[in-house]
């Protein structure tokens, strides 16, 4: 089978060091707005690290009951760094190799990575707001305060943002490249229709 054309490696090859944006911009963002702050909290969460307003946050939580967010606490800071590494790597054999077989595997990866982060921050987000401390200042029977996975959320007087920051609109776009080139590459490599 001949290897991929000219412009689908170079599309690939860029698209697999663009992930390479996400090392050094945050992939999702939190935040929380309330009329004690109008001006809103924002956390943002990195491949290997968090920053933003979370040590207020934290502060606020501990009166509900809520752990304390840390670094620490997400085994998967150790891991996205090499994933990210490997998705790279998949994508730029495909390309330099001209070989279908590394393109479909880089989109399948991505798709696979994607679902099983929104997977994993799912389990967080249920775990870290559901087992709360019984002993909270604040104790609201029946109430639990499970961050949104994607879009708004009320939670008391709190309105939760959770979604894509610009390293995560990055896998998105690059996810949707990669799958975009396995239809076009089946839809020009796919059998000729048998006329009767």
């Amino acid at each position: 089978m001949k290897p991929l054309p000219p412009l689908v490696r170079v599309i690939l090859g860029v698209a697999a060091l663009s992930i390479g944006a996400a090392y050094v911009l945050p992939i999702w963002e939190i935040q929380l707005w309330a009329p004690q702050y109008p001006e809103g909290l924002n956390m943002k969460i990195w491949l290997s690290r968090i920053s933003g307003d979370f040590e207020i946050i934290n502060g606020i939580n501990h009166y509900i009951g809520m752990r304390t967010i840390k670094a620490e606490m997400f085994p998967e800071f150790k891991v996205m760094p090499w994933l990210g590494g490997v998705l790279i790597g998949v994508g730029l054999l495909g390309a330099l190799r001209g070989s279908r077989r590394w393109l479909r595997a880089f989109a399948g990866l991505l798709c696979l990575t994607g679902i099983l982060g929104l997977a994993d921050y799912y389990r967080w987000g249920y775990d870290y707001g559901h087992n709360l401390d019984p002993k909270a200042a604040i104790n609201v029977p029946g109430m639990s305060y499970q961050p949104p996975l994607i879009g708004y959320k009320n939670l008391l007087n709190f309105v939760a943002y959770s979604g894509p920051d610009y390293g995560g609109w990055v896998f998105i776009a690059v996810g949707c490249t990669a799958v975009a080139l396995v239809a076009w590459d089946w839809w020009h490599t796919r059998p000729a229709p048998v006329r009767p």
